[in-house]
């Protein structure tokens, strides 16, 4: 049951994937959110959230609201910001889960990732003050915050020894395919279009979140 679920997530990813690539709209309001779904309904088959793994699960959840606000119309676009602002912080808790104390790396890992999220929330909030949407500063700095300490919480696992070396290297990629998927997202909304930048977007975020849920079921598990 649980790999038959496994499976049905990467065949909804595909068929996601291709409509957003050939504008498949209707199909792509079916495909986007049962990825989710059956990621969900995989981890509970599989682990039945059990320690940390329920705030994973929250976070799935959280990201499903997310999707679904985000394909709704324009007005929705902050309600789907704050979903996926909740998701990031049960990702966030469940990675403070048994955690071990900061370290050399901590501080190393925490001054790189400060410095690219000062660089980029500078362009962002520019654009957002040329394009006359000032009111939008706040909820995407704060957002770029919380995404930023997912990011780190995932990549200090790296090295932390109670985490099973396989499990920290696939939630760290996985984090870090999410904060990229994110960025496109902004950088393709707010300050100039990307090439291909949808379908990018969708791809580094369901591989991104499918990674770092398997990395969080193999050490939770």
């Amino acid at each position: 049951m649980a790999l038959t679920l496994f499976v049905l997530t990467f065949v909804a990813a595909l068929v996601d994937w291709a409509a957003v690539a050939k504008g498949w709209k209707r199909t792509e309001y079916f495909a986007k959110p049962a990825v989710m779904i059956f990621l969900f309904a995989w981890l509970y088959a599989d682990t039945r959230l059990q320690g940390g793994l329920l705030w994973f699960g929250l976070g799935i959840l959280f990201s499903l609201a997310g999707d679904a606000l985000l394909m709704a119309q324009e007005r929705f676009f902050l309600a789907g910001l704050i979903a996926f602002l909740l998701a990031h912080i049960a990702y966030i808790i469940g990675f403070s889960y048994n955690a071990a104390p900061p370290g050399f790396w901590d501080i190393a890992l925490g001054f790189i990732l400060v410095l690219g999220a000062v660089r980029i929330l500078g362009r962002l909030v520019s654009a957002l003050k040329s394009k006359g949407t000032p009111q939008l500063i706040l909820p995407v700095r704060i957002y770029g915050l919380i995404i930023s300490l997912m990011l780190f919480m995932a990549m200090r696992t790296l090295a932390q020894p109670t985490w099973e070396a396989g499990a920290s290297i696939l939630v760290s990629a996985g984090a870090f395919l999410f904060y990229v998927s994110d960025l496109i997202l902004a950088w393709n909304k707010f300050v100039s279009p990307v090439k291909n930048g949808r379908l990018l977007n969708i791809t580094a975020y369901h591989l991104g979140q499918i990674a770092l849920i398997v990395g969080a079921a193999m050490q939770f598990g």
